[in-house]
């Protein structure tokens, strides 16, 4: 059955290989083609791509982002032969961009990763080894005081002596192991449990730290007030960050570009302060929170129709790290 899964695996990531090199092909053939302009915004994102999928980290670890990126670019390009206009080829060079530090933030998520978990194996594998060190040197030191017993009657109580304090020695190192084990089958549960709170949360790695997004499905249009919904979702976030005292969070509120600016940018500062309220009123304290209003900056998907103009339309709940330090945008 092994045998089998890691044949698949092999299948799987020589069919991601693959893909990512017709993606490429397909890049290659449309930046060597007879474009009508040029686009310097574009460029840098075929750049990035570029280099991430020389980069073994990325193209191993992370091939369906990687697909993802591939196809993004695809969809710039065709916009700039088609000659569409440059703010279009821009967004969608720009959402390529996305896409690309998407697939080399998961790139280097996994590296890091199997660092880490090689990094413990050695770390159990020398403490084991120290604690066998340990325990054969308080048997050899138990099996020389009794030597000495039975070599001379007049150092028996020095000897008795001797083993008994060997044996507290021992008995203190196996003590000492069974509360290291204790504390890593702690940090491995918090961890286990901190896991499980972002999965219920629908919570992004990005190169900010876990993100959570609430759709504009939680307002009515126009309106900053949560809906029913929406408290559900604060609901599980403050028991994450009653769980997780040291934590903050950062409330940003963002629009599509529908209206006008002034009031885009109100709008999403009201329902940035609507999230932050929802969760002081639930005895998060006020100065974990944090909020900003971006209107209309920073999209995550083209207004020019309904289904991008609706992803606009957000609200992103950033989470600090352990320290409390939440990275600016």
């Amino acid at each position: 059955m092994k045998l089998q899964h890691t044949t698949t695996t092999a299948r799987s990531r020589t069919f991601g290989a693959l893909s990512l090199l017709a993606a490429a092909a397909v890049l290659a053939l449309s930046a060597c083609g007879s474009a009508p302009r040029n686009n310097d915004q574009l460029n840098s994102a075929r750049s990035a791509y570029n280099a991430a999928l020389a980069n073994p980290d990325v193209r191993d670890g992370a091939p369906v982002e990687l697909k993802a990126a591939a196809d993004a670019l695809n969809r710039a390009d065709q916009a700039l032969q088609r000659e569409e206009s440059m703010a279009t080829v821009n967004n969608l060079a720009y959402l390529a961009s996305q896409s690309v530090a998407t697939a080399q933030a998961a790139g280097s998520r996994k590296a890091s990763e199997a660092a880490v978990a090689k990094a413990n194996a050695e770390r159990d594998r020398m403490r084991l080894t120290a604690r066998t060190q340990e325990a054969d040197a308080a048997t050899r030191s138990a099996q020389a005081a009794q030597t000495d017993a039975r070599a001379s009657q007049i150092q028996a109580q020095s000897a008795e002596r001797d083993a008994r304090a060997s044996q507290r020695a021992a008995d203190a190192s196996q003590q000492q192991a069974a509360a290291a084990q204790q504390d890593a089958q702690a940090a491995q549960q918090r961890n286990l449990m901190l896991e499980e709170q972002l999965r219920d949360l629908n919570a992004k790695k990005t190169n900010r730290g876990m993100v959570i997004t609430i759709g504009d499905v939680l307002f009515d249009t126009g309106r900053a007030e949560l809906k029913s919904g929406g408290m559900r979702n604060m609901d599980k976030l403050v028991s994450f960050l009653q769980n997780n005292p040291k934590r903050r969070a950062q409330v940003e509120g963002f629009t599509d570009s529908v209206g006008g600016e002034s009031m885009n940018q109100e709008l999403s500062a009201r329902r940035a302060d609507a999230v932050r309220s929802a969760l002081v009123s639930r005895g998060i304290a006020a100065d974990r929170i944090g909020t900003q209003g971006y209107g209309e900056a920073f999209p995550v998907a083209g207004n020019d129709s309904a289904g991008g103009r609706q992803m606009n339309r957000r609200v992103e709940i950033v989470l600090s790290d352990d320290s409390g330090v939440v990275a600016p945008r």
